[in-house]
């Protein structure tokens, strides 16, 4: 699950609060690292959890008003088209997420406020009425509601971004990134594969784990050269006038430039500039640009650049 946009964000805020903090050592500052991605992963499998609670939240609604005390015809024969959607059924038995729950401190039980939110902000959509018009749906059908509410309304949330930053401060700005692996899930999801359905691991392989660590230790274990070279090609500037986030993000950008030759270029300085505009100023981005352009060129005729 955990792919090399989201390595490069973590690393980007672990290696910023190495030099911010002085005081943890490389090791500790890696650990940091690696227990930060793996609660992305957390986030993951919260997020689907998510879905599951506000069948819940639906399904308990229905039984409340069944016990009034003195029900309408509605509440005593509602649809159940809602509670009994195939996939969510399906999502609720996944023996992954069953496992994930149950050791678990926290549930979406101990926010219902904002699993009730979700309730009624997707009761009254105008995807949710369709759908419960509908007669009869598919296995197909009930997976593309989900995916549908999830994208439109559980995916731009900013009240929920807040909820998910409160509970972890390792969650803030992941949600973007995870939000895409949960969709990603949704369509995988084949009703054939029942309780024993993939979820996403977390890492795709090894080598993706191996990425992280080696980025990170190149970036430290470089630092001084990197910086050096940052210091020669600002021009007009000294290195102590740039902001530490952009020295942060250039010296990261020159680890991966320089370690791994299999990565183009253009992926590393676009990669690099997008997180420049989420973590630093308007003006950084052309500012990084520049300068690690002309580091490569220095690089390139000197002859210690390999790129395959």
């Amino acid at each position: 699950m955990i792919n090399r946009v989201l390595i490069r964000l973590k690393l980007i805020q672990i290696v910023y609060a190495y030099y911010q903090n002085g005081d943890k050592t490389i090791k500790a500052a890696e650990k940091e690292l690696l227990f930060s991605l793996s609660k992305a992963h957390d986030l993951y499998n919260y997020l689907l959890l998510l879905m599951v609670a506000i069948t819940e939240f639906a399904e308990n609604r229905i039984e409340k008003s069944k016990s009034k005390l003195v029900p309408t015809p509605e509440d005593l024969n509602p649809n159940l088209k809602f509670i009994q959607n195939k996939f969510i059924a399906q999502l609720a038995a996944n023996k992954d997420l069953l496992e994930y729950k149950e050791v678990q401190k926290r549930t979406w039980g101990d926010d219902l406020n904002t699993v009730k939110e979700f309730y009624e902000l997707i009761t009254n959509s105008t995807t949710y009425k369709k759908y419960m018009a509908s007669a009869t749906s598919t296995y197909e059908d009930d997976k593309e509601l989900w995916r549908k509410l999830y994208k439109n309304y559980i995916c731009p949330s900013e009240s929920l971004d807040e909820t998910l930053e409160d509970m972890s401060l390792y969650w803030n700005d992941d949600k973007e990134i995870v939000d895409t692996f949960v969709l990603k899930t949704i369509k995988r999801f084949e009703d054939k594969n029942g309780a024993d359905q993939p979820l996403l691991g977390e890492y795709k392989d090894d080598e993706d784990r191996e990425f992280a660590v080696n980025l990170f230790r190149y970036t430290i274990e470089n630092g001084d050269e990197y910086r050096s070279l940052i210091g020669k090609n600002t021009k007009n500037w000294d290195l102590d006038r740039v902001a530490l986030m952009d020295v942060v993000l250039m010296q990261c950008a020159l680890a991966e430039v320089n370690h791994f030759p299999n990565i183009p270029l253009n992926v590393t300085f676009n990669e690099y500039l997008d997180l420049a505009k989420l973590y630093s100023t308007q003006k950084s981005g052309s500012f990084i640009n520049g300068t690690l352009d002309s580091i490569v060129n220095e690089l390139k005729k000197e002859d210690k650049l390999i790129k395959n």
